[in-house]
Formats: structure tokens, sequence, C-alpha cells
């Protein structure tokens, strides 16, 4: 095969095995045509985004000199992904995270209030319709795992409550899997509950492990081609709403989890991380769990104004 020194010429080989000089002229000619059919796209910011899109797909095609065999592979990938995707399973989320495209997104929407709480992955596990708990409640509902009690308030910047604020919260449990992957369609280590009076909230659940995102579809082979791995450190979800507050889409990871410095959906951030104390034969601050072992979390959730910009 041919070699090309960077800055140099390509070495010469006999006709029946010269690399094919690419034609620029026939595929500009290619790109120019469709970025014109977006031409009257009333919509102007539409426009802007599949003319950017055409621009950089086009590109990389280009750049990587894709085959027929490889773009068929990646058509191939992309309908599996859709074959494996139902509403328990969101195979496309799963391949925008490991991507970094979920947490890209993230960085270039999340407000740059000063002392606001760090925005993450919205992760493909969400389920809408999860059942209410009361302030203090339990929404392990009967999940695997050491119980964990997890407390804190929901904030202004300027540190004043947010009474009346909805927390959505999900987990794994001890085993590393989340309610919808398991086939009875059960609902456990779920829930969404209200901030008190003095925006506290507080519920137990059970403590996160580390755990592998799933690994047996496409997003799975592709990690296993590219030698890296699946797993992600111990957290819980938070999805934080109050009216005149942007939505917050969080994690609390344990802190000291091994996988921190190497999450597979690149999600951690080091003011994310709480550390996790643990408890035996002790009463929890509810007075429940007089015996037996218990963790504790706690962590204050603090949300950026809507007006503000970013």
């Amino acid at each position: 095969m041919s070699v090309e020194e960077p800055g140099g010429d390509r070495e010469r080989e006999p006709d029946g095995d010269r690399e094919q000089e690419p034609d620029v002229d026939r595929e500009q000619a290619v790109t120019d045509e469709v970025l014109a059919s977006f031409a009257k796209t009333a919509d102007p910011r539409l426009h802007q985004i599949m003319d950017s899109l055409v621009l950089h797909l086009h590109a990389f095609a280009r750049d990587v000199r894709l085959s027929q065999q490889e773009w068929d592979a990646g058509i191939d990938f992309l309908t599996r992904a859709g074959h494996i995707t139902d509403d328990r399973r969101q195979e496309f989320i799963l391949l925008s995270d490991v991507l970094g495209l979920s947490m890209l997104t993230v960085a270039i929407n999340e407000p740059k209030t000063p002392g606001t709480t760090e925005a993450t992955v919205f992760g493909p596990f969400f389920v809408d319709g999860a059942p209410e708990i009361p302030l203090g409640g339990d929404l392990a509902h009967g999940a695997a795992g050491t119980p964990c009690y997890v407390s804190g308030q929901v904030l202004a910047p300027d540190g004043s409550p947010i009474p009346g604020a909805r927390l959505d919260i999900w987990g794994a449990d001890e085993d590393g899997f989340y309610d919808v992957q398991y086939p009875d369609g059960h609902t456990a280590a779920r829930g969404w509950l209200r901030a008190g009076d003095h925006g506290e909230y507080r519920f137990w659940t059970v403590l996160p492990t580390p755990y592998p995102i799933p690994h047996d579809g496409p997003v799975g082979d592709l990690l296993t081609a590219t030698a890296r791995g699946p797993m992600r450190p111990a957290h819980l979800h938070f999805k934080v709403t109050a009216p005149g507050y942007r939505t917050l889409i969080t994690h609390i990871f344990v802190a000291g989890d091994p996988y921190l410095g190497n999450d597979a959906v690149f999600g951690v951030k080091a003011s994310l991380v709480v550390e996790v104390g643990h408890y035996r034969d002790t009463p929890a601050p509810d007075g429940s769990h007089g015996a037996g072992a218990w963790t504790r979390m706690g962590f204050d959730l603090v949300l950026a104004p809507e007006e503000i910009g970013f």
C-alpha cells in the first residue's frame, strides 16, 4: 500500500495497486448539492443545524476516506441500536454518552451562575411516572442493598431555600442493576418527593455501587472493539425542578470509588463526589435503623435562576 509522509509526496506504486487520488471537485459537488437542497428551510435555526451537520459529516467521510463497506457497517450499527431500543432501554442515549456527546451538550448548555450545582449526564434509565414518596420516605421499594439515608437542602445561589422543589431520584441496586433492567417490571430505587418548607429534603434508598452500562448491544460492541471498559462509578441520579429555576440534572458520586477517574460516560465532576458515612447498630437521624448496617450521604442542591443567561 502507499505511504505518505507528513508534508511529503505520496509514493508511487504500479498502476494496478495505486491508491486512487481523490476527485476533489466531484466530492465537493455532492456536498454543494446537498447544502442547496436545504436553502428554502423556513426555520433559520434548523437551516443552520442542517448545513453544519452536512458540512461536518461530509468532511468526516472525506477525512477518513470512508469505504462502502465501512458505511454499510455504520448503517448496520445504527439499525441494531434502533432494534434494541424500547420504552425501557435507550441505546442512542447510551451511544451519545460513550462518545462524550452527552457531556459536551451539558457543558455547552450549563448556566454560568457561580455557586450552582454542576450538571452531568441524564443517562438512559429515567422513567416518567415514578411513585411519589413523602419527605423522609423510602424510595428503595425493596431494592437490594445497604440502606442509605440521603439529605440536604435545595437552595438558590444566594443561599435562600427553595421550598416545594420537586426531586426525582433514581439509582441502581447492590447488583448494579436499575429496576427497568429486570424483566418483571417492578419499581425500585426510584421515586420523587417535594422539598420541605425550608428547602430540606431527605429520603431512604440503597447505597449505590459501581456497575457496567448495558454492553450486550451495539454500544457494548463498540467499547470492546476500542478496548474501553463499560464501568460507571457508584452514583445516584437527581432531577430537580422548581418554578423560576432551571432544571438541574446531576448525580452524586461515592467518594473513593475505583472508577471515578474512568467513567465510561465521562460524567464525573469533583464537586459532585460525596463522602459516605457508615454506621452499625446506631439510630439514624429519623430514629430508624437502630440495628444493623446503614449509610448516610449529605448534599445540597443549588439551582440557577431561569433568567440567568449562559
